[in-house]
């Protein structure tokens, strides 16, 4: 355990020495690609003209990877919207990661702080659906750093204080989006009693290890993205399929990748557009609003 934590915070001191030295870009704000602090679209309630009868694995929705990485440096950074602003730009899939410290959840990407507990998370979430609850909002929960394999009793405390049960989808079944307007659907990646949905009960690509930002490398990782956004249109309905478009390594930091990804992305669905098909969700680093709303258009 000591020898993994050694690794990271190596990895991540070089990171932290590389952005140093790197020239920062900011406000860029493209179609495809967005690091600026505010969504160019909002799509609030999108959900709502879906009809209640559609299972939720039949819908496909755009999500964010490490929702709330925005400080750290250009290693550890993921987004640039709050987290309130992501839900109203339309992001329905949020990938949260949590460091377990004496009970409490504090929000981490590797060892960067995000200046943000779990219950900033779920306070964000309750309000958000308060006002829109034609809408659902699906989280994957993670322990990132710490290792105690135990933040069930946790999470169940920061419910308690935070939010409600009543606003957990509480059963491993897949739900229609009748059933799941105006909850939250907890993806458990996490040991203790049911929560809601296993998050290993997906079909999930997560390919996140690039090694650099060399053709080679971005062919690789697009190669991966496209695959299984392909599997996801004709696979199996009663699934949920689940696509990373995100990767970093020293050598490719988050920002860098998704300004070669995300426009790939984009290409790639603005080519079906016009068709119903399902791509499941769809889950990036630094979205622009327009591959966003691209995305929620395949449901329509």
């Amino acid at each position: 355990m000591e020898s993994t934590r050694g690794r990271i915070l190596q990895l991540m001191v070089m990171g932290v020495l590389l952005g140093m030295t790197v020239p920062v870009h900011r406000a860029i704000q493209t179609p495809d690609y967005d690091d600026t602090a505010t969504p160019e679209i909002l799509n609030p309630s999108w959900m709502a003209t879906i009809p209640d009868v559609y299972s939720l694995s039949d819908v496909t929705m755009p999500g964010t990877h490490n929702t709330m990485a925005l400080y750290g440096g250009t290693l550890a950074e993921c987004n640039s919207w709050s987290l309130a602003l992501q839900l109203r730009a339309g992001i329905r899939f949020l990938d949260i990661r949590v460091r377990h410290v004496n009970g409490n959840l504090t929000i981490h990407h590797g060892i960067s702080y995000q200046y943000a507990d779990f219950g900033d998370v779920l306070m964000d979430v309750v309000d958000f659906l308060m006002e829109y609850p034609s809408e659902t909002v699906l989280m994957r929960l993670k322990e990132e750093l710490s290792e105690t394999q135990n933040i069930y009793d946790s999470v169940v405390r920061y419910i308690n204080e935070h939010a409600h049960w009543d606003l957990l989808w509480n059963s491993r079944e897949m739900p229609t989006m009748g059933e799941a307007r105006g909850k939250l659907i907890i993806l458990q990646d996490f040991t203790g009693p049911d929560l809601g949905m296993k998050y290993n009960s997906l079909d999930i690509a997560d390919d996140w290890k690039v090694a650099s930002l060399q053709p080679e490398d971005v062919e690789k990782k697009w190669t991966s993205v496209s695959t299984h956004l392909e599997a996801a249109a004709v696979g199996n309905k009663n699934q949920m399929f689940l696509t990373f478009s995100s990767g970093a390594s020293i050598l490719a930091h988050p920002n860098a990748l998704a300004q070669l990804i995300n426009p790939r992305l984009y290409e790639y669905l603005t080519g079906y557009v016009g068709q119903t098909k399902r791509f499941g969700i769809v889950t990036m680093d630094f979205p622009g609003a327009k591959l966003v709303q691209t995305i929620i258009g395949f449901n329509y």
